[in-house]
């Protein structure tokens, strides 16, 4: 006879993911993984065609207009998926980057063989809108633009909306990585006029790692038939399966993560959705960096290009401070906080995405006052 396991028998986590993803889910969300499901059951694609369906109705106003593409891997896997499945063989994709996500995306049109041009921003601004409008302007063959929402390597919001504005101003195809904003930041892909947005499982939405997904405009999916540059990752013979499938994935699909996924989706309407969602994390963010500077630490980033996910911290003005030993006495504290990754300034970074909320900021606020080691003569 089966033993039945509840959430509550399920073992308490002994930190907290303070990440960009993967990062800290519900119990709900992890004892949805305990029954085993096959691709092939009916019960299993109709739960498939409704996440496709939920997240389309997320995204859009104008759902009729739009679809979902589910695929195996990473966020990345995804991202590569649409670079190397949209633009044809005469395409041309500008690609802003401000960070290494955007700069991931120039490695794949590399890699991939597809002609780019590459508008970097540098690191701690904005990606610009208005040199974006005199290229496209003077460079008629440019057919692709692609810009980063939410730049994790610092926390950086991008103008989403304003490039999307030009890119349709010439007539362009707009891709969004959303990969950390889709979930948590409102946005409307019919009303910006975004072609491809891609997101993951394991950010937002809560789920946990397995796969991503694209919302991709049916109109511009339509015309990628036979494009893609990789059999895996063939995002038009994917979203085709899908279609004629009732939901079957060309390949094994992760089946647990989707069930997880599912429940997570279920977790952000019962909070209230995007919206409520977004506020939880700006107050946590806005707690988070309140509390952090009357500690003594700056942020990198001004206010106002400063995302609700992740704050990037300047490393505090002292010759003994050493972010391995920072890290291990808040991970100490019940807390597991991110390393900086840019190269203009020593950073770590500190997300609030996830199963996370307010008492969990005000309590890793009070466990790093505990822990200001190189204020002291003597260690803690």
């Amino acid at each position: 006879m089966k033993a039945t396991v509840h959430v509550s028998q399920l073992p308490d986590n002994p930190y907290i993911l303070l990440t960009p993803g993967p990062l800290s889910t519900s119990k709900k969300v992890k004892a949805a993984m305990l029954r085993d499901w096959c691709t092939w059951d009916q019960d299993y694609n109709q739960l498939v065609q409704s996440i496709r369906s939920r997240l389309v109705h997320m995204a859009s106003s104008d759902p009729e207009a739009y679809t979902t593409v589910l695929m195996q891997g990473s966020g990345t896997f995804c991202v590569e998926a649409v670079i190397g499945s949209v633009i044809p063989r005469n395409g041309k994709i500008l690609i802003m980057t401000n960070g290494a996500y955007g700069k991931r995306i120039a490695q794949m049109a590399e890699v991939l063989g597809i002609y780019a041009i590459v508008l970097d921003a540098g690191e701690t601004s904005p990606v610009s809108v208005k040199q974006l409008d005199e290229i496209l302007k003077v460079d008629t063959s440019i057919t692709h633009v692609a810009v980063v929402h939410v730049e994790t390597t610092t926390g950086m919001i991008n103008p989403v909306a304003e490039v999307a504005q030009v890119s349709k101003k010439y007539g362009k195809t707009v891709i969004v990585d959303a990969m950390s904003s889709f979930g948590g930041v409102p946005l409307d892909v019919a009303e910006l006029g975004i072609d491809y947005l891609i997101s993951s499982a394991n950010k937002c939405i809560q789920g946990v790692p397995g796969f991503g997904f694209i919302i991709a405009r049916r109109e511009a999916l339509h015309s990628c038939k036979g494009i893609a540059r990789s059999l895996s990752l063939d995002l038009y013979d994917q979203w085709e399966t899908m279609e004629q499938g009732n939901g079957k994935w060309r390949y094994t699909s992760p089946t647990h993560t989707v069930r997880a996924f599912d429940q997570a989706l279920t977790e952000l309407d019962d909070e209230g959705g995007v919206t409520q969602r977004f506020n939880r994390f700006t107050l946590n963010q806005r707690t988070l960096v309140e509390g952090m500077e009357k500690l003594g630490f700056k942020t990198l980033l001004s206010t106002d290009l400063q995302s609700p996910i992740i704050t990037s911290f300047l490393y505090p003005d002292s010759p003994v401070f050493s972010f391995d030993e920072f890290y291990a006495r808040i991970k100490q504290e019940g807390f597991v906080i991110y390393p900086g990754k840019i190269t203009a300034a020593a950073t770590f970074r500190i997300g609030n995405i996830g199963d996370v909320h307010l008492a969990d900021i005000q309590r890793l606020l009070q466990g790093v006052e505990k822990q200001l080691f190189w204020k002291t003569t003597k260690n803690n």
